[in-house]
């Protein structure tokens, strides 16, 4: 059973139980669009005991909220009861709740026109008391009632409409999108969180340009990242970036992600974050250290947004790297190889593809990686070792730095060639590094 199969059950059951249940929200917008649900929501005049009754390994997870999950063993759909909202206080959630029977009240406190419909399955037939059918034929995002209200209520609701406006590409409804510009700084008041996981999608879901084109207009940008919209007029070197400034070439990247990891879509919109604050012209336009500027600001930035160590580690990576693929014909042999089997190489290839594609259309030193991946197998770019810590002591060599040293320069003339064997390997370090007394 799928959670669509899930939600049809569950729907069929209450409503053999008396209770009034529909399909609700994002799952009635995308089947309307043609699309696949990722979720099946359903909301339902039953109460939450009365959920729970009815289907014994359900969980409640907004007890004050009336929303419970019904679960099968791989699947869960969230059911609902008939709700209006009111008195929030904290830009996030309602400080009361009140149960309706009518289920114009509950789509009357939801966001979005076009997350406001309900359907019954069976037989096709959409509630519609807000015109979300007209705004999705119109391809617009517009507030349910009173746009200031709504965002007053819910302030990521200001992302989620950008959001929308992205994946879909639809527009924002005027008055919507004024009101977003007059109350753009309340985004200051979510949790950073809730801002991540929304920037996340409006990176991966697809329009991640015109997402972020929306957040600079909104106002929004500067206040999540101001790193970023400092990018807007920084000039380059039209020589090698003939596309414009530092924030069309950003933009051009994020134009040609094609739904990808949040790590490549956050290295795309972060690789040349250190640019604005490392710009001078000494006879040309020059960003001295701007790679290391970058990481810093990278990390700083994804610590503020609360990514995880791991996450971090990877953009700041993307970032530290990027413009190391111009050195790839002057490289050793040994450091090319290093260079090749970096953790997640595939997405390191992919940044440096956008970033060349968003500027001179070089394709030479992508090409000349893919063709070096090709000719090396795994075990010729990371082979076995030669030697170990425990070999150089036998040796009579002291542990400390200089074992980094040693192996490093043993491990260097092994991808070079110059050694097969780990006699061979001994051989060298005899003669390149004598014990010390």
């Amino acid at each position: 059973m799928d959670s669509e199969t899930l939600a049809l059950a569950t729907i069929k059951k209450l409503r053999e139980a008396g209770h009034h249940a529909y399909l609700v929200g994002g799952c009635v917008r995308d089947l309307l669009l043609g699309e696949k649900p990722k979720d099946f929501d359903i909301s339902t005049d039953a109460r939450p005991d009365r959920i729970m009754d009815l289907f014994p390994r359900s969980g409640r997870v907004g007890a004050s909220f009336g929303v419970v999950l019904v679960r099968d063993v791989f699947h869960q759909v969230e059911v609902a009861t008939f709700r209006s909202d009111h008195d929030y206080e904290d830009g996030r959630r309602p400080g009361s709740v009140h149960f309706e029977s009518d289920p114009r009240q509950d789509v009357l406190r939801r966001d979005f026109t076009i997350n406001g419909l309900m359907m019954d399955p069976a037989t096709g037939d959409v509630l519609d008391y807000v015109g979300g059918r007209a705004d999705l034929e119109r391809r617009v995002i517009r507030a349910i009632g009173d746009a200031g209200a709504r965002f007053a209520e819910d302030h990521l609701r200001l992302l989620r409409a950008v959001r929308f406006a992205a994946r879909l590409n639809f527009a924002i409804d005027t008055e919507t999108f004024t009101a977003i510009q007059r109350h753009h700084v309340l985004i200051r008041k979510v949790a950073a969180e809730r801002i991540r996981d929304e920037l996340a999608r409006i990176l991966t879901e697809g329009g991640a340009r015109r997402g972020f084109e929306l957040l600079d207009a909104s106002g929004m940008l500067s206040v999540i990242l101001p790193e970023v919209a400092a990018m807007k007029g920084v000039e380059q070197p039209p020589e090698y970036h003939p596309e414009g400034d530092v924030w069309v070439h950003t933009l051009l990247l994020l134009e040609g992600l094609d739904h990808p990891s949040v790590m490549l879509a956050l290295g795309a919109l972060l690789h040349d974050v250190g640019k604005p604050p490392t710009f001078r012209v000494a006879g040309r336009i020059r960003f001295d250290g701007h790679v290391e500027e970058g990481v810093a600001m990278a990390h700083c930035i994804l610590n503020r947004l609360r990514f995880s160590r791991d996450e971090m580690e990877l953009v700041e990576a993307l970032v530290a790297n990027h413009m190391k693929f111009k050195d790839l014909h002057n490289m050793r042999e040994s450091t090319l190889k290093r260079f090749l089997r970096m953790p997640a190489f595939a997405e390191h290839l992919e940044l440096h593809r956008l970033d060349v594609l968003a500027s001179n259309k070089r394709l030479e030193n992508y090409l000349f990686a893919k063709a070096k991946l090709a000719e090396f197998s795994e075990e010729y770019l990371k082979p076995e070792r030669l030697l170990t810590g425990a070999d150089l002591i036998a040796m009579g060599h002291h542990p400390g730095p200089r074992f980094t040293q040693i192996l490093s320069a043993v491990e260097d003339a092994q991808l070079e060639g110059r050694i097969r064997t780990p006699g061979e390997a001994l051989a060298m370090v005899r003669s390149e590094f004598p014990v010390e007394p």
